[in-house]
């Protein structure tokens, strides 16, 4: 069972995921004590949970903040995203085993439900599920540590990202290709494909880079958060 300072850690990350608390907000221990009816205590061992993922920053007698990204950490995060991935598409490919491929596919389908119903809140939910089901596809319990957690760390810009015009379409066809490719067992297509799903550049860096404003106006109903 979870302690109390994980679940408000899950609870104020997904707050920051969804853009009710934009890079540079200011987190007051008090504020968010009186918010989730606890004491300060479980608040600031959460805010310190957050920090040492780096989705805050606490700094000495002013008090934590969400986290700030340049562009250029931005798209040097997303390389290193894509290159982790592109390795779980790999391992995925040879290691899944046929009840994996149908938890995959399953996966892909409620993206896709997710994508009839133009919901990119609801997308961006299935995404993180078959992402994850990529991960533990590989069967290397460092690397899928290594993703989830770069993947908590990107979590407000790829679901920013989804807001793009066009983007879940897009998203959904290269999935499609990814499942193909791993239920094939072809290595280096499921590899490449997952590499080019992830990378920002060009073009879609723009955008994302152009939407980034969006940031602090986005809204949702807060999450109870076990699904990243």
């Amino acid at each position: 069972m979870k302690n109390r300072s994980s679940t408000l850690r899950e609870a104020i990350e997904e707050m920051i995921a969804i853009g009710q608390l934009p890079p540079g907000a200011h987190l007051d221990e008090t504020v968010l004590a009186g918010q989730f009816g606890v004491s300060r205590t479980p608040i600031r061992e959460a805010l310190i949970q957050l920090a040492s993922m780096g989705l805050i920053v606490i700094r000495p007698r002013r008090g934590a903040v969400v986290a700030e990204i340049s562009p250029q950490q931005l798209v040097e995060m997303f390389e290193v995203m894509a290159e982790l991935e592109a390795m779980c598409a790999r391992l995925a490919a040879r290691r899944m085993s046929p009840q994996e491929h149908q938890s995959l596919l399953s996966a892909h389908h409620a993206c896709e439900q997710a994508r009839d119903a133009q919901d990119p809140d609801a997308y961006f939910y299935k995404n993180e599920e078959f992402h994850a089901l990529l991960y533990s596809g590989s069967h290397n319990v460092f690397l899928t540590g290594q993703a989830l957690a770069l993947q908590r760390r990107l979590r407000p810009y790829r679901r920013l990202q989804l807001r793009v015009r066009d983007r879940i379409a897009s998203s959904f066809s290269e999935h499609d290709g990814i499942v193909n490719a791993i239920i094939a067992g072809d290595a280096d297509a499921a590899m490449t494909l997952l590499r080019e799903h992830v990378v920002v550049q060009g073009q879609r860096f723009a955008d994302l880079i152009a939407s980034l404003p969006l940031l602090a106006t986005m809204s949702g109903s807060t999450q109870s958060t076990n699904q990243s």
